[in-house]
C-alpha cells in the first residue's frame, strides 16, 4: 500500500498536563503540533504547514479560543481549518458563542479518550469529504465563474474609464496583489483569488461626481470627505455573497485605504484588524497610484515611490507586506514594465 502521511492536529491549551493528556490519546494516529494560547495558534495555524484540525481550548491568556477562532475564519488562509473547543465550560450559552464565531464542535472536559479520537476522526473525515465536493462543484461551475470573473473585469475597468484611467492601472495592481500574495505565503489558489478580486478595488468611484474625481487641484474637505465615500459605495456596490471571489472583492473595496497606524478609513483599522486582503492590495494600489499620471499629479520615480513605501512601513503599511514588496521589487518593476500605458 502507498505510504499515507498522517493528517495534523493542533492542540491549544495554556495548561501543559492538557496537553499532555490530548496528544497520549491522539499521538499514534496524528502528527500532532501544540500551542499555549490563541495567538501561538494562529501563528501556526498560518504557517507554511497548517494543521488539518485545531483542538483549541477557551479561557486562555494573550487571546483565547473564542478570538482565535474568529479569527481564523476571517482569515482566507485559515477559514477552512475546522475548529473544536475543548473546554470545561458547557453552559448553552457557552457553546452557542462558540458556533456563532465558526467552531464545529465541543468537547467537555475532563476528557473521554473514545470521545476524542471519534469526534477528531469524524470532523477530519467531513472535512476531507468536504473537500473533495469543493473540487467538483468547482470543476462543474467553470463556465460560470469565468462569466462572474469577467463580469468583475469590465465593472472594474468602467470604474478606471471615470477616473480618467485607461484600465492598466487595474491590470497593473491586480498583479502586484498575486506577487505580494505568493510572497506572504498563500497559496496559489488563494492568491489567485486576490489577483481576480483585486479589479474591483475601485469600483465605488462609479458613484463619486467627475468634478471631484478628475479635479486638477488639491481636494477641499468636503470634496474629500465624498471622495472617501468610494470605499463604501463600493462595498454596496459588490454586495453581500457566501462566493469567496465576491466576499474577498468587498474586502477589497471596503479596506484599501485603511493604514496599519488606524488613521486610513472608512472605518480607521489598524494592525491585522485590517483584513489581509486590505493591507496587500493598499500597497499594489498606493505603488501603482503613485508611479501612474493622474489629473493632479504627475507619475513619480519608480525608486522615488519605492522610497515612499519603506518609509511608510509601519504607519500606512503592514510591516510585513513591505518586506514582501521589498523582496519582490525586480517581479513588480517587470510587471510595471510591461503593461504601462
Amino acid at each position: 500500500m502507498p505510504f499515507m502521511q498522517k493528517q495534523t492536529v493542533l492542540v491549544v491549551d495554556d495548561v501543559p498536563q492538557n496537553l499532555d493528556v490530548l496528544c497520549e490519546v491522539l499521538q499514534d494516529d496524528y502528527r500532532l503540533k501544540v500551542a499555549l494560547n490563541g495567538a501561538e495558534a494562529l501563528a501556526v495555524a498560518r504557517s507554511a504547514d497548517p494543521p488539518n484540525l485545531v483542538l483549541m481550548d477557551i479561557m486562555m491568556p494573550v487571546m483565547d479560543g473564542y478570538e482565535a477562532c474568529k479569527k481564523m475564519k476571517e482569515d482566507l488562509r485559515t477559514r477552512n481549518i475546522p475548529v473544536v473547543f475543548v473546554t470545561a465550560r458547557g453552559e448553552e450559552r457557552d457553546e452557542t458563542y462558540g458556533f456563532q464565531v465558526g467552531a464545529v464542535d465541543y468537547i467537555t472536559k475532563p476528557i473521554n479518550p473514545a470521545v476524542v479520537k471519534a469526534r477528531v476522526k469524524t470532523h477530519l473525515l467531513l472535512h476531507n469529504q468536504n473537500a473533495v465536493l469543493e473540487k467538483k462543484v468547482a470543476q462543474r461551475t467553470h463556465d460560470l465563474n469565468a462569466t462572474r470573473l469577467e463580469i468583475i473585469h469590465r465593472l472594474g475597468i468602467a470604474a478606471e474609464y471615470k477616473d480618467n484611467e485607461t484600465g492598466m492601472h487595474i491590470l497593473r495592481m491586480s498583479r502586484y496583489c498575486n506577487v505580494i500574495a505568493l510572497g506572504m505565503g498563500m497559496s496559489e489558489t488563494e492568491a489567485t483569488l486576490l489577483l481576480n478580486a483585486a479589479p474591483m478595488h475601485d469600483v465605488g468611484k462609479i458613484g463619486i461626481p467627475d468634478s471631484i474625481l478628475n479635479k486638477p487641484g488639491k481636494l477641499t474637505p468636503e470634496e474629500w470627505k465624498t471622495m472617501m465615500t468610494h470605499t463604501t459605495i463600493g462595498s454596496e456596490i459588490i454586495g453581500d455573497h457566501d462566493y469567496d471571489l465576491m466576499v474577498v472583492a468587498k474586502q477589497i473595496a471596503l479596506t484599501h485605504h485603511e493604514k496599519w497606524d488606524g488613521s486610513g478609513y472608512p472605518k480607521g483599522l489598524s494592525g491585522e484588524n485590517i483584513p489581509i486582503e486590505g493591507r496587500i492590495s493598499a500597497i499594489a494600489d498606493v505603488f501603482d497610484a503613485l508611479t501612474s499620471r493622474r489629473p493632479y499629479k504627475e507619475a513619480w520615480p519608480v525608486e522615488q515611490a519605492r522610497e515612499h513605501i519603506l518609509k511608510e512601513r509601519g504607519i500606512h503599511f503592514d510591516p510585513t507586506v513591505v518586506d514582501v514588496f521589498e523582496a519582490s521589487w525586480d517581479v513588480l518593476l517587470k510587471i510595471r514594465d510591461e503593461h504601462r500605458e
